[in-house]
């Protein structure tokens, strides 16, 4: 791709933009959201059609005027949010639009033996026959892959393949792509994490605000100047940690069980950042929603100040000056259609009527100043909460709590599909909160967020506490993996 230049009304969406990938190559893709990295793929991929510049592929010049154009060319893309319909088998996936038939009917046999060949190819065994739905997302992901090979693909794209695979599951998934290389596939591989981007790629090339900064081998750049090359500044620390000091205890859990949760315990301070790490299914996630009252607990008690708390829903916990930052935000945190301003209003809406009525004015006065404190980038209170980046859909969840006055803040992934700079950001918004004693809970799979944003670590396997790192300074990810495990 050679000078590619796209607009839309009103935005310049990429100013001056170049990529190549060669046969066999795993090729990342990098920069902040809003640099312009979907745009440049949409291109390649017939979604959308340059203003300007040239794609060529195996030395001639193409032009896509669909995803059909692209697809037949050889260009296959698997994307975070899958397309397979989870109600149908993996062999019907596999051949969704393109059915093997005979007679006019379709030929199931010939399907599920072309099935089980291209699986078997990816060195997996899936029966062919079973539901999506009843996949874990590594092999629905698999599936993704062995769909494209069918297609005979000569160039891969994956946008946030590991976004929510385990270590193990990532490490399976690296082994198929690095065999895929060897048979000359390309693979453009996009991606937020660094770690994942240095483990895999062969080259990486940086966009920034619409253009290509630079492209360079892996192993000729580090973590730093990588960071520094996406942001176009330099980060005296990727993890600015600032503590003052932690208070008297803010808020404990003694002995909580319910679903995976089998029995854990545990006290915040005020002004600490306690980190919550583990292996997916560990039960972090379900632990934060029993104290929120999303799941039902069976057993347990919670203490805010020294006192107990009856939470039996969210609205109990919000009642509390408790708050969730929810693991996905699309589905459990937003409501996507509805304005950034509503969706910023909603827990806060009772202290703002009179009489059944909503003070509006003062409730885009508050949007407003929020906004302006979390440097909440829209082009207005009404903007759909959907048509945000995900670091301003992020930010825009958190202002809704510290409009609530939230005394217990429980961030979990915080950090999960958002860049580099808006990484940054939200560390900083931690230190903030830390700095007002707020008591701060943080539920990441990052193991170097963990240990570069937390005060304490606890560290969850099979619904209980497997240990406790108090060390944070000298501890490193090998530890908390042999506790995780």
């Amino acid at each position: 791709m050679r000078g590619i230049r796209k607009s839309f009304p009103g935005v310049q969406a990429i100013r001056e933009a170049s990529f190549d990938l060669q046969a066999g190559e795993i090729h990342a893709l990098v920069g902040e959201n809003g640099a312009g990295k979907s745009t440049l793929i949409k291109i390649l991929t017939g979604v959308h059609q340059a203003d300007d510049g040239d794609i060529g592929l195996d030395g001639r010049t193409v032009r896509f005027t669909s995803p059909l154009d692209s697809h037949r060319a050889g260009i296959a893309t698997i994307y975070q949010e899958f397309t397979l319909v989870p109600a149908l088998s993996v062999r019907e996936n596999l051949f969704l639009g393109q059915e093997k038939t005979r007679f006019g009917m379709i030929d199931a046999q010939l399907e599920r033996h072309a099935a089980s060949s291209v699986l078997a190819r990816l060195g997996v065994e899936i029966d062919p026959d079973v539901r999506i739905v009843d996949l874990s997302l590594a092999r629905q992901q698999l599936v993704e892959i062995a769909r494209a090979l069918l297609a005979d693909c000569k160039i891969l794209v994956m946008d946030e393949p590991t976004a929510a695979l385990t270590p193990h599951e990532v490490e399976s998934l690296f082994t198929v792509l690095r065999e895929l290389t060897t048979r000359g596939i390309g693979i453009i591989f996009i991606s937020h994490r660094l770690d994942e981007v240095f483990a895999i790629a062969d080259r990486i090339t940086v966009m920034r605000d619409g253009a290509t900064i630079d492209t360079r081998k892996a192993v000729e750049v580090n973590r730093r100047q990588l960071i520094e090359l996406m942001v176009g500044r330099a980060l005296e620390d990727e993890f600015p940690k600032v503590r003052s000091g932690c208070g008297e205890v803010g808020f404990e859990v003694r002995n909580l069980r319910g679903g995976p949760v089998k029995d854990i315990s545990f006290a915040v301070r005020h002004g600490e950042v306690l980190g919550i790490a583990g292996l997916m299914g560990a039960g972090r996630t379900e632990t934060a929603r029993s104290i929120f009252g999303a799941d039902p607990k069976t057993d347990g008690e919670i203490l805010i100040d020294g006192k107990p708390v009856e939470i039996r829903s969210p609205r109990d916990a919000i009642g509390h000056g408790l708050c969730l930052l929810t693991e996905d935000r699309k589905v459990q945190g937003l409501i996507l259609r509805a304005s950034a301003r509503d969706n910023f209003s909603l827990p806060n809406l009772p202290r703002w009527s009179r009489g059944g009525f909503i003070r509006q004015k003062h409730e885009s006065q508050r949007f407003a100043q929020r906004s302006a404190e979390l440097n909440i980038r829209l082009s207005g209170p009404q903007q759909r909460a959907e048509d945000l980046s995900g670091g301003n859909q992020q930010k825009l969840l958190l202002a809704r709590w510290l409009e609530s006055d939230s005394k217990v803040l429980i961030f979990d992934e915080p950090t999960r599909g958002i860049d580099v700079g808006a990484k940054y950001e939200m560390y900083l918004l931690i230190n903030a909160l830390a700095a007002q004693e707020k008591v701060i809970i943080v539920i990441s799979s990052e193991l170097p967020e963990i240990l570069g944003i937390s005060d304490r670590i606890l560290v969850m396997r099979d619904g209980l506490v497997a240990g406790e790192i108090v060390n944070v300074e000298a501890a490193t990810q090998e530890e908390i993996m042999a506790l995780a495990i």
